[in-house]
Formats: structure tokens, sequence, C-alpha cells
């Protein structure tokens, strides 16, 4: 396992001082893989952090995986923006893991990163993803070549400590296969 890890948690609701209103992007660094993926899911909960940079600037090389936020509001703004949509897809496109939970896969299907997958979520995005391509499951949380799903608030003890596994494992040869779909 990686002494550090640097995760990237792509959140509309995390804002910059004179921000264009925008989704930004909030990072934490840790001193170890755990404490880094866990704090980039817990970060949902505590926008008072602040993000590093605007995702318009962010770069997909800079970091190691990508959470993508539940909740209604979070995923039905960044799948409405193209640069957040670009930013996920590239996460995919390099086989690098991302987590994402309850509403979350709203953006993987814009993305059109589902196709041929196999994960869960919120129980009402089930048709959405199955009429992306994807296999719905309802499971507290699912693994598919270094893609984490979770369904609630509930599943984040197991989501934290199976994004932090595939975080360690690094590249998946899976992930860039479905970006490629």
């Amino acid at each position: 396992m990686p002494a550090h890890v640097k995760a990237a948690l792509l959140d509309p609701s995390l804002t910059l001082p004179l921000s264009d209103g925008r989704p930004t992007l909030g990072t934490w660094q840790g001193s170890s893989c755990a404490s880094t993926a866990t704090a980039a899911v817990h970060a949902r909960w505590s926008p008072r952090r602040g993000a590093s940079r605007p995702s318009r600037v962010a770069r997909f090389t800079d970091y190691d995986g990508l959470v993508l936020p539940g909740g209604v509001a979070n995923p039905d703004r960044l799948r409405a923006n193209e640069e957040a949509v670009e930013f996920t897809r590239a996460f995919f496109a390099a086989g690098k893991p991302v987590g994402v939970i309850c509403h979350g896969p709203w953006t993987l299907i814009e993305a059109d990163v589902v196709r041929g997958r196999t994960l869960t979520s919120w129980p009402s995005l089930q048709t959405d993803l199955r009429n992306a391509g994807a296999e719905w499951v309802d499971e507290e949380v699912h693994v598919d070549q270094g893609l984490v799903t979770s369904r609630k608030p509930d599943d984040l003890p197991a989501f934290n400590a199976k994004i932090v596994e595939e975080f360690a494992e690094g590249v998946h040869q899976g992930q860039k296969e479905s970006a490629a779909a």
C-alpha cells in the first residue's frame, strides 16, 4: 500500500471565494491511504474545508482517484456540467479508481462509462443505470474493476474501506475498458 494517495472529491457544493459557480475540486492529503480516502468521503459533510482549485483548472493526472458525492442536488449539478463530466471520464480512460455513492452514478451515466459494468446506487437509479447498459445490484458496496459504488450514507463504513483498498491498488485495466466501450 502506498504511503500517500491523493484523492479528488468533485463536489459542486464546495466553492472558492469569487467562484464562477462551477463545481470545484476539493483535495485532502493524509499521512496514510486510509486517512486520505476517508477525508475525501467525509468532506461532503464538511464543506468548510474549502476547495484547492476549481474543476476547470484541475487535471486528472494530479490525482490517484476520484470520489463523486451523493445526495440528489450534487450529482444533478455535476452531470449537467461538461467540465465535470469530462474530468470524470478522464479517470476511467486512465484506469484510475473511482468511488460513487447514492445518486452519484448520474454523473457516470452522463460520462458514458457504465455500459457493461455492475454497480449499486440509491434504488431509484436502477432503471437509469440499466437503460445506460449497466447491471444494477442491491448491495451495501459493490466493486467492479476499480469502480466502488454504494447506496446510501448507512453504507459509508463499507464504502470507505473499499475505496481505500481500490485507491491503494492503483490503476485498473477494467476502468480503461469501460471508457473505451
